[in-house]
This record gives C-alpha cells, structure tokens and sequence, in this order.
C-alpha cells in the first residue's frame, strides 16, 4: 500500500524541476559573470606572458658559457658576461639573508607565542609598515649608517658587499617576521597543549613540535624575501655600488645582476644592450627558481 503511494507521488512530482535552465536570468547573469571573470583572468596574464616572452626573445641570443663566466665588456667591446655580477648578487643576497632570516624567525617565535596584548599589535603594525616603505629608503638608511656612518660600523666609510647586505636585509625583514608569525599562528593550540601535556616545556614545545610544523611556510616567506631582495636595484646604488671585476672582498664595491640592467640598459653599445637582457632574463630565472623551490617545500605541508 505505502509502495503504490509513494510511486504514485513520484509521478506526479514533476522532474523538470532538477533541469537547469540556461533561459533563465540566474542562469544568464551566472554565465555572463563566469565569462567576464575569465576574460580578466586573461587579461590579467597578457602582461605577465608579455614581459616573459619578451624577456626570453631579447635575451636568449646571448644565453651561452661565455655569460656565466666572463666580465660585462668595457664601452665599445664586444663580448663578455656576467660571471662577476651573479657572484656578487648570490653574495649580496647571502649577506641579506644570513641577517634578516635569525632575526626575522625570533621576532616572529616571540609574536606569536610569548607576546600577547598591545605590545605584539604595534609590533605587527610596524612590520606591516616597514614591508611598504620603498626599497630607496632602506638603500638610503644603509648609505648613511654603514658607507657615510660612524668608524665603529664594519666596512664603514667605503661602498661594499656588507652595505648591500644590509639594505638588503632591511627589505627581507618584514616579510619573513610576517609570514613566520602567520605560519606559527596556523598550527593548532591542540598541538602545543598536548606538547606541554606530556611533559615538555615552553620553549621544548616551540623548538621541537611547533617551529617543525611551521617549517615548510618558513621556508616559503624566506625564499619570497630572497626573490624580492635579488631584483632591488635602488639600494645597491647607494651601497654596493658597482664594479667590472670580481669580488675582491665583503668591504669592497660589489657587482650585482640589478645594477648592471640599470646601467648597461641605457649604455648605446649594442653589447651591453644584450647583456643588459641577457641579465633581466638570469634574473627572470632566478624567481623562478625561488617559487619553484617554495611550492616545493610546502608540498608536505603538516597543518
């Protein structure tokens, strides 16, 4: 009895009801929305495909061992490379990142799990801050206290690779605490209660369960800080200078892959026109290397 009733009110139930409409006006302006969208997603990537396909066609020609291992050529010369300036900027960059990476990972630890209140807000309102201000202002500070600065400053007095390094770290600082600060955040308060549960201490707990489950996201922020630091131009000028020659020492003008763009872009010898691109497309490479690297330590991500 209870099976013919509910067969009979499943034929009256009219099944065209579960058919979607394309004649309808939510059916339309959801198609009308879906195509707008995708046409500036398209849009949006014209730009990027440009400047890399350009990048690539300008700077291909001169892609050879001659680049990695030869010094720019003088004006009016032929050939040469890059070699001093990708030392340099690995230099400058390592200097950059041997400071701001320790100092960075502890102020993020001491935001996110021993500072609470008023105290940790401003904190991260600086930081906030600091990741805005141009990267001529921090080449600016650097020129001041290390290259005009007081004696006591290591390789005062003089442009050098430490100067460099340093501006450098001033624009890798605030987006390390910021990403480290979000990546402890993320791990759950569950993890570090039954850390503390079993018997280990704070500090324990932030060493051994927390900073590991952060790790993958740590690395991430570090290698983004690594991307942007690598393609400043603008403090270099007021640091580390430039050079035709090989690195001589942490104390001395210092060759890097942005500077040479800058100078030898506008140079009117064809030569080092080609370098000039051959050295936007190192660096185009080198963010590329720095996303790949991230997207591949995070792919064990734990939380």
């Amino acid at each position: 009895m209870s099976e013919n009733r509910q067969d009979k009110q499943a034929e009256d139930f009219p099944t065209h009801s579960f058919t979607r409409s394309y004649t309808s006006g939510r059916s339309l302006f959801g198609i009308i929305m879906t195509i707008l969208a995708g046409a500036c997603l398209v849009i949006a990537l014209i730009p990027l495909f440009a400047v890399i396909i350009y990048v690539i066609i300008k700077g291909l020609n001169r892609l050879n061992l001659d680049l990695f291992t030869g010094l720019p050529p003088s004006a009016g010369l032929s050939g040469g490379g890059v070699g001093n300036a990708i030392v340099g900027t690995l230099i400058l960059v390592g200097i950059g990142a041997l400071i701001s990476v320790p100092i960075g990972v502890l102020a993020a630890v001491y935001l996110s799990e021993f500072s609470s209140g008023p105290i940790a807000r401003w904190i991260r309102f600086a930081t906030n801050v600091l990741s805005g201000v141009p990267s001529i202002i921090a080449g600016i500070f650097a020129y001041g206290i290390i290259v005009i600065g007081a004696g006591f400053v290591p390789c005062s007095g003089s442009f050098s690779a430490f100067a460099g390094g340093v501006s450098l770290a001033v624009l890798m600082l605030p987006i390390i605490v910021r990403t480290t600060d979000e990546a402890l955040q993320i791990v759950p308060q569950d993890v570090r209660w039954a850390s503390v549960g079993v018997g280990a201490s704070e500090y324990q707990t932030v060493l051994r369960v927390v900073l590991p489950a952060a790790l993958p996201a740590i690395i991430t922020g570090t290698t983004l800080a690594v991307a942007r630091a690598a393609g400043e131009t603008a403090p270099l000028i007021f640091t580390a200078l430039f050079t035709f020659f090989w690195p001589s020492g942490l104390c001395q003008p210092t060759p890097s892959l942005a500077v040479l763009v800058f100078n030898f872009a506008t140079s009117p010898f064809l030569a080092q026109q080609e370098l000039a691109w051959a050295a936007s497309l190192l660096m185009v490479a080198l963010v590329l290397l720095t996303s790949v690297l991230s997207r591949w330590a995070t792919r064990k991500s734990i939380y």
